[in-house]
């Protein structure tokens, strides 16, 4: 179940940008192969909190100035340290990563914001896909994206623009460091020393 979890940080890492002045919460669900993951996210230019309580009570913390990612695990009062990789960085543009042609097929409120909603085209690897991306335009940021066969979405909600507190992106305190053995593989194919 741990591994789902760090799938599901990881899978919204890869797939969503925010716009670098933006500060907000939200509360979001995914789905993706069956597996739902929902809780309660934390954006600032360069810190993600994503908070969620179910397969387990975890915290995934990215903080890109330090260029590391936390899971925290609340309820072992512990927490594990991975590595940032650059290239899941959020991107600061409204443009998806790897996309090759974007068609505004209409225009939704969704939560309560008007949306533009396009079909992306775009490139991972060698492998071309498809996905829906409802752009919200009062606050410039993708409210809902659904993979174009529907074998994924993800939603954010109760959206709040502010100024987030700075104590959301530490780890709690009297937490203490989980280590993974010598030379397990961690998801995503990262080694441990």
């Amino acid at each position: 179940m741990f591994k789902k979890c760090i799938a599901t940080v990881l899978f919204i890492l890869l797939i969503y940008g925010i716009a670098s002045a933006l500060e907000l919460s939200a509360d979001f669900v995914t789905t993706h192969g069956g597996f739902t993951s929902s809780g309660k996210m934390y954006f600032t230019a360069d810190k993600i909190r994503m908070d969620m309580k179910s397969p387990q009570n975890m915290s995934s913390i990215t903080r890109m100035d330090k260029k590391v990612v936390w899971n925290v695990m609340h309820d072992q009062k512990s927490y594990m340290e991975l590595p940032f990789v650059e290239d899941r960085k959020p991107r600061v543009e409204k443009t998806y990563q790897g996309e090759i042609e974007r068609k505004l097929v209409g225009k939704e409120t969704i939560d309560g914001h008007p949306t533009e909603k396009y079909l992306i085209t775009y490139k991972d690897r060698d492998i071309t896909n498809k996905l829906y991306q409802w752009w919200a335009t009062d606050i410039n940021f993708p409210v809902k994206t659904e993979d174009f066969k529907g074998q994924w979405k993800q939603e954010y909600k109760n959206i709040k623009m502010g100024k987030q507190d700075d104590s959301l992106f530490e780890i709690p305190a009297g937490y203490k460091k989980f280590e993974m053995p010598g030379g397990m593989m961690m998801p995503g194919g990262m080694k441990t020393q």
